[in-house]
């Protein structure tokens, strides 16, 4: 009778324990790509989003970085995602450029004036123009740099100083180099402190935070502040569209709290680490040049084909790269005067 008793006991035990694990909901494992090494803002700032979204889920979701391009290459980010090698991504539209014709509108030279106005520039022109260019992923949210500004060995205080100079630079601030009369020379971020040390190039289009961040103000003597045509690099966080679909509702509603509060943490890193890059500069006793306002219309007037060419050729593709411009403009201007410094 006692083991009769027993058997009884241990049968509804284990149906307890049976019918509790049927109701305990499975822990979602994701796996989270940055381009970002982990030493730097930006790559701290993304792993604090994914310990967030840890969080609030109470464990359900857990996500596994891997910063510096350790499980996708930069380039390859988007298409990880795309194909499922990373469940989420963080980099660069400019990485592959014509494959985001739309977005790529975002880094023109269009004046940025600090990280704070990129990142909520780029982010209200996805919003206004979704771009069916982003249609294969769930974007999570975008954020951008502040401005880059050029900063050389000798000092460049008029567009005539800049003329045959050799320019670090790629993409499209190769093209902002050749736009303003100088030799554009591509090569990574990880080359340019030792090309400017040996006197391969004389300067680099980059934002100020690289001062720091790749020491380069140890290799420069003066930064021209060029805000009034300053780019930025536009930067997705995405994540792939079957994986996103299959989330319960709940889980979804998580991601997109935390990643609208994200936004403003990024544009926050942004602008501090370039007042970090910009102390450091004036640290080593580098110079920092300030354009004349008489000056500003004759930096302008030379990037403005750079614009008028994306406008062409856009709209040559059936796409509106008129209004993408257009859009751009009002939405700096707005956040511009939002976000003053």
């Amino acid at each position: 009778m006692i083991k009769q008793i027993s058997i009884l006991i241990v049968s509804v035990l284990l149906s307890a324990v049976l019918i509790a694990c049927e109701k305990a909901p499975s822990t979602i494992t994701l796996t989270y790509s940055i381009f970002f090494p982990p030493s730097h803002g930006q790559s701290e700032v993304g792993s604090e989003w994914a310990r967030e979204i840890e969080k609030r889920s109470n464990g359900r979701v857990k996500i596994n970085v891997f910063p510096g391009g350790t499980l996708t290459k930069a380039n390859e980010c988007y298409d990880g995602v795309v194909k499922g090698i990373s469940d989420i991504g963080m980099s660069c539209f400019a990485y592959t450029r014509g494959r985001f014709p739309i977005m790529e509108a975002a880094d023109l030279p269009l004046g940025y004036p600090n990280g704070k106005t990129a990142t909520y520039t780029a982010n209200a022109f996805y919003q206004k123009m979704k771009p069916k260019e982003l249609d294969d992923v769930k974007v999570l949210y975008l954020h951008a740099h502040g401005p880059g500004l050029l900063h050389t060995t000798k000092p460049v205080r008029s567009l005539s100083d800049l003329k045959g100079m050799k320019i670090r630079s790629t993409g499209l601030s190769a093209k902002i180099v050749e736009a303003l009369g100088a030799t554009a020379v591509a090569m990574s971020q990880g080359e340019t402190y030792e090309a400017l040390q040996k006197g391969v190039v004389e300067g680099t289009f980059t934002p100020i935070e690289t001062l720091k961040g790749w020491r380069q103000g140890e290799v420069i003597r003066y930064t021209t502040d060029c805000s009034q045509i300053g780019y930025t690099t536009t930067m997705f966080v995405v994540m792939n569209r079957d994986k996103w679909e299959a989330l319960p509702q709940d889980i979804k509603t998580v991601f997109e709290a935390v990643s609208a509060e994200w936004i403003n943490i990024h544009a926050d890193t942004w602008d501090r680490l370039d007042v970090e890059g910009r102390q450091y500069s004036l640290g080593l006793k580098n110079e920092i040049i300030r354009i004349s306002d008489s000056s500003n219309p004759e930096w302008v007037k030379a990037v403005d084909p750079i614009i008028d060419a994306f406008i062409k050729d856009t709209n040559q593709k059936g796409l509106p790269g008129d209004r993408a411009v257009t859009e751009l403009r009002q939405l700096i201007e707005t956040h511009r005067k939002q976000y003053a410094d």
